[in-house]
C-alpha cells in the first residue's frame, strides 16, 4: 500500500497559501502511481473559517486518490463537519471527528487530537474509547492510526509545548496490539520520524511553511520561503512502513 500523507495547509484565502496546497496537491497527481490514500492531519484551514473549508474541499477535489482527512488545532469542528465533510445536522457538531476508512486491506483510523480553542492535543475520552473500540472491532487486520498532535518529543521549544498532552494513555491503549505498525502525525510542520510505544511515528512537513529548527540559521519561529513538503508511506505485506520525504518546488 503506498500512502501520501500531508499536513498544515493553513488555507486562509490568501493566494500564497493556495498556491501552495494546489502546488502539492498537483504534483501528487502527476505522479506515474497514485497512491492508495492521500492522508490529510489537520490544520485544513488557518481560522476554521466555512469559506477556508469550502476553498480546501476545491482544492482537495484535484486530487485522484481518495482523501481522508482529520482535524488540526486551528480547525473548528462544526465548520469542518459541516463544509469539508458534508455533514451539516448530523450528530453534535462540536463532538470529536473520528473515521475509519479500509483501504487496500489496512484501516486508516483518521483521529481527532485537538482541543476546541487550544494549541496543545489531547485525546478525549470520547476518542479513546472510539480508538479502543475500532481496533478491537478490527481483530487483526492492519491499522494505521493518523492524527495531528505529535505523542512524542521533537526536540523543538516551542512544537514540544504543544503536543499530545496525554501521550501516556494512547501509548496503554497502544499496548498488546501488534497490529498497529506504525502511527502518523502533522502539527510540527517539519519532516521527522522518531518512535512511540515502540513504533514508528512519522511527522509530515507543512504545506505552509516549515518550522527552524533551534540549530538552524535565519530569523524567525518559521521558514516561509522553504518549500511544500509530502511524506510517502509504502506498507508492506509484512507490515514495515518505509517513509519517503520531498519538497515539491
Amino acid at each position: 500500500m503506498l500512502l501520501a500523507h500531508i499536513s498544515d495547509l493553513h488555507l486562509d484565502g490568501t493566494e500564497r497559501a493556495t498556491e501552495r496546497a494546489v502546488r502539492v496537491v498537483r504534483y501528487l497527481g502527476g505522479l506515474s502511481r497514485q497512491p492508495d490514500a492521500v492522508l490529510v492531519t489537520g490544520d485544513i484551514a488557518d481560522h476554521g473559517a466555512p469559506e477556508e473549508y469550502a476553498l480546501a474541499a476545491e482544492v482537495l477535489a484535484e486530487l485522484r486518490a481518495p482523501a481522508y482527512t482529520c482535524p488540526g488545532n486551528h480547525d473548528d469542528r462544526a465548520a469542518y463537519r459541516k463544509v469539508l465533510l458534508g455533514e451539516d445536522g448530523i450528530g453534535d457538531p462540536g463532538a470529536a471527528v473520528n473515521r475509519v476508512h479500509h483501504v487496500a486491506g489496512h484501516a486508516l483510523l483518521m483521529c481527532d487530537s485537538t482541543i476546541p480553542g487550544e494549541d496543545a492535543g489531547r485525546f478525549d475520552a470520547e476518542t479513546l474509547g472510539w480508538l479502543e473500540r475500532t481496533l478491537d472491532d478490527l481483530g487483526g487486520t492492519p491499522a494505521l492510526p493518523a492524527f495531528h498532535h505529535p505523542p512524542a518529543a521533537l526536540h523543538h521549544p516551542v512544537v514540544d509545548g504543544m503536543n499530545l498532552l496525554n501521550a501516556d494513555d494512547l501509548a496503554r491503549l497502544l499496548t498488546g496490539r501488534p497490529n498497529v505498525p506504525a502511527l502518523f502525525t502533522g502539527h510540527a510542520h517539519t519532516p521527522a520520524v522518531t518512535t512511540f510505544a515502540g513504533r514508528p511515528l512519522v511527522v509530515a512537513p507543512g504545506v505552509v511553511s516549515t518550522v527552524r529548527m533551534p540549530w538552524e540559521a535565519g530569523e524567525g519561529f518559521t521558514d516561509r520561503a522553504a518549500p511544500p513538503g509530502v511524506a510517502f508511506h509504502v506498507v508492506d505485506e509484512d507490515g514495515r512502513v518505509a517513509s519517503h520525504f520531498r519538497a515539491v518546488a
